[in-house]
């Protein structure tokens, strides 16, 4: 017969340990308390073929309500890998056990279990065993889905955010944690990239920050009025002064006027906040100044969060577009080989930017706008009714590819949904798509593309597009792509760009590509960038965060 004697606890006490999403179930509770070291002890009898079956039958009904769980167990002959007399099972609940309680560590809501403690010492019974092994099962998975892939399911919290998170198969994660070191296996289920590290780091950095002071902490009071500029004196040039020091831009400084060494911080400050860096502390640069550090570590946990949805690999070479940030990048291993500006979609209805990922695969140098048929509809249909030669740079094209005369079309007859034309912008100069676009065909119709409007490049915040990147060097970015394949590749590129002829140029290695939201990004010297939430997306993501448990912390005194 097995004892289960829970009267004394050598570990953390599980009442410190938080489950999420409420009570579960009696079992829950009983498979926490089996993850301290001395919490269960097995007194060593022989077991006869009816004991086994109970907890064989037990395990097997409890995890009947699991696809994953079921097909684990029926691999292992419904034995326990938790709940079991001997060493690698003791030092699985450990492991799980530290994971759990460092949680909230890595922006993860805490696992509540204080109103199950009453229950913890209920196992008295083949039954209850079985059933808090798989208990302990299913917090495992639920636990290392979250710290692998994330808590939210991005679908859910933004239209914008058709990212597909690759979410790992259950079976296979709880058989590779049998088969090797548990505190091992848990650590490798977090983010690997530097980004992740570095995040945690300045998360850390952020919570001591609040915690300053007895928990009266911050940078200071913040700033008043809308402008200071070099050579300015007075209060506010010094509160200015005091917070910028407080934040980590300028060295301790009694100086009170708006000197070099002030201008030189705004300055910084600036760079790093996605402002014109012109040294004066306009209403943008005090509005950012004045954010509080409760808000940057916001920022932080749903960067965080960002991360464990990007939580693959992102090809050696990859493009990085950040829409907050208004760029596009060729990563080579790991670091920056090319950076253009770029204008991305409106902050208004669909033309919002998407974020998802894919793999671009050719360019089209002279290219083709084929008008996405939202615009042709919305945009254009409306202004040839009022005038039937308006956008007379658009062809008008039937579904047999026949070029159509507008003087005998009455536009006037068609709505929205009965209009049965294409509109067309031959390669030119003057083609929306400019002169080149690339392409990693999706269901959005979103790819890069040069453009002839170039003054909005100059802009500090670029939201203009339909929704599609415009970079602000594609040529350059196109040399950069056809360097892999070519000893001459702008020599390649214009000559084809002389044809004037729509020319499919294939990449002979995709590239892949990433749309992300940052508003959060860290320094590889250390630092932060912070950018301005365009979309709104970031404050969603933090609402749902909270709702799930999600706390901002102050951690020192």
């Amino acid at each position: 017969m097995t004892r289960f004697p829970f009267s004394r606890f050598s570990t953390p006490s599980v009442a410190m340990v938080h489950l999420r999403r409420g009570v579960r179930s009696v079992a829950m509770a009983t498979a926490l308390s089996l993850t301290a070291a001395s919490v269960i002890t097995v007194v060593p009898a022989p077991l006869h073929a009816q004991q086994v079956s109970a907890l064989m039958q037990s395990i097997a009904e409890a995890a009947s309500a699991s696809k994953d769980l079921s097909e684990f167990y029926r691999s292992t002959g419904y034995k326990p890998i938790f709940a079991e007399n001997s060493s690698r099972a003791k030092a699985r609940r450990q492991a799980l056990l530290r994971a759990v309680q460092a949680a909230p560590n890595h922006g993860l809501a805490p696992y509540d279990t204080t109103v199950l403690e009453a229950n913890l010492r209920a196992i008295t019974s083949d039954r209850d065993l079985g059933r808090a092994e798989v208990a302990m099962a299913q917090l495992f998975l639920e636990y290392a889905r979250d710290i692998q892939t994330g808590q939210l399911v991005p679908s859910r919290i933004d239209s914008g955010i058709v990212r597909q998170v690759p979410y790992r198969d259950g079976v296979s994660v709880l058989t590779n944690f049998v088969k090797s070191s548990p505190q091992a296996y848990l650590r490798k289920l977090e983010p690997t990239s530097p980004e992740y590290a570095r995040l945690l780091k300045e998360k850390a950095n952020l919570e001591r920050v609040l915690g300053q002071s007895g928990g009266q902490g911050g940078w200071g009071q913040t700033v008043p009025g809308s402008k200071y500029e070099p050579g300015q004196t007075g209060n506010g040039v010094i509160i200015l002064r005091n917070r910028l020091m407080a934040m980590g831009y300028l060295p301790r400084s009694a100086a009170t006027s708006y000197d070099a060494s002030l201008q030189k911080a705004v300055q910084l400050f600036q760079m790093q906040h996605g402002l014109s860096p012109d040294g004066v502390a306009g209403a943008a640069t005090i509005e950012e100044i004045n954010v509080a550090p409760e808000s940057r570590l916001a920022s932080i946990l749903v960067a965080l969060e960002r991360e464990r949805w990007t939580n693959f690999d992102r090809g050696d070479r990859h493009i990085w577009v950040n829409l907050t940030d208004f760029t596009a990048k060729i990563i080579d291993h790991g670091k920056v080989s090319f950076e253009t500006r770029s204008v991305v979609g409106q902050n208004t209805g669909d033309r919002r930017s998407p974020e998802f990922s894919d793999e671009m695969e050719h360019m089209v140098i002279n290219p083709t706008w084929n008008v996405p048929r939202s615009i042709a509809v919305k945009e254009y249909l409306p202004m040839m009714q009022r005038n039937p030669n308006a956008a007379g740079h658009l062809k008008l094209v039937d579904s047999r590819g026949r070029t159509v005369s507008r003087a005998n079309v009455d536009f006037s007859q068609y709505t929205t949904k009965t209009f049965p034309f294409n509109l067309k912008q031959p390669p030119s100069d003057g083609n929306a798509l400019g002169l080149v676009k690339f392409m990693f065909p999706n269901k959005y119709n979103i790819y890069l593309h040069d453009t002839p409007s170039k003054s909005l490049f100059g802009r500090e915040v670029r939201a203009f597009s339909h929704g599609c990147i415009r970079l602000q060097q594609p040529f350059d970015f196109a040399y950069a792509l056809l360097s892999k394949q070519t000893s001459d590749p702008e020599g390649f590129f214009k000559a084809r760009l002389a044809t004037g002829a729509e020319n499919v140029v294939e990449l002979e290695h995709h590239v892949p590509v990433h749309l992300v939201y940052r508003t959060a990004v860290t320094l590889p010297k250390g630092g932060m960038e912070y950018r301005r939430d365009i979309y709104g997306r970031d404050a969603k993501i933090w609402a749902a965060l909270q709702k799930k448990g999600v706390q901002l912390r102050a951690v020192g005194g």
